[in-house]
């Protein structure tokens, strides 16, 4: 099984197996890692399930929906590898993949 570590705030990191399939946000609320609120349910409504992905994964990542920079342009420090964890499904490519989160969500 994929291995997803986050890094809360504080900077603890959190390695979590995660199921292929399941969104990063519901990985990371399945688990109480804390920075995560995920306040839409992973609908891609509300940026509270935002993180900074490694660059390294880049290439494997879905593209920003047209919705997700939308949400995204509210986040009090976006960066160009910010992204909305609801909108990134876990894959085995994805394996070892590191989501710092941010002092404070939306």
């Amino acid at each position: 099984m994929p291995t997803v570590v986050f890094i809360d705030p504080q900077g603890s990191e959190h390695a979590i197996e995660a199921p292929e399939g399941r969104s990063l946000m519901q990985i990371a609320i399945d688990h109480g890692v804390p920075g995560i609120l995920g306040d839409c349910g992973g609908v891609c409504s509300c940026a509270t399930c935002h993180g900074y992905v490694d660059p390294a994964f880049a290439a494997q990542l879905p593209p920003r929906s047209e919705t997700e920079v939308f949400m995204l342009e509210g986040v009090p420090d976006l960066r160009d590898n910010s992204r909305l964890c609801c909108q990134i499904r876990m894959q085995a490519a994805l394996d070892g993949l590191r989501v710092q989160l941010p002092d404070e969500q939306v």
